[in-house]
């Protein structure tokens, strides 16, 4: 076995590939929310270069779709050397995951760790969220 790596390594090849891809919801009767963690986005300062890192928060309804999640890991890992605001990257998501998913309703929070001695906290929305109480 050689001791030369590829390049790109084979993960960067899934990121640079990375799409959005979704599945049928299995019961699009109930109206029911779907929430996701992703702890560990990075991107870059559009400023000076240095990285951003941040918790996603991920809230959504599925209508007709639901996100897959290991395209979502991908899709979600293209950003790391992307030079982009907290606002943009926030807003950029979700629209992707809108037009991915077209779900009911959506919230995305992006918890951006402090640098600098400021602590910023992005959250975009779309849709109006339905009722999923369970009624007795």
């Amino acid at each position: 076995m050689s001791s030369k790596s590829q390049s790109p390594l084979y993960g960067e090849r899934e990121i640079s590939n990375a799409q959005l891809i979704c599945f049928e919801n299995p019961c699009e009767e109930r109206p029911y929310e779907i929430s996701i963690q992703l702890p560990e986005f990075t991107c870059k300062c559009p400023f000076s270069g240095y990285p951003d890192f941040a918790t996603l928060s991920l809230f959504y309804q599925p209508n007709k779709k639901v996100l897959e999640l290991k395209s979502l890991k991908l899709y979600i890992n293209s950003y790391r050397d992307r030079a982009i605001s907290h606002e943009e990257a926030a807003n950029n998501i979700l629209d992707d995951l809108i037009a991915a998913a077209e779900p009911l309703w959506m919230e995305l929070e992006a918890d951006f760790n402090p640098r600098g001695n400021v602590h910023t906290i992005i959250k975009v929305a779309h849709g109006n969220k339905q009722d999923s109480s369970i009624n007795h």
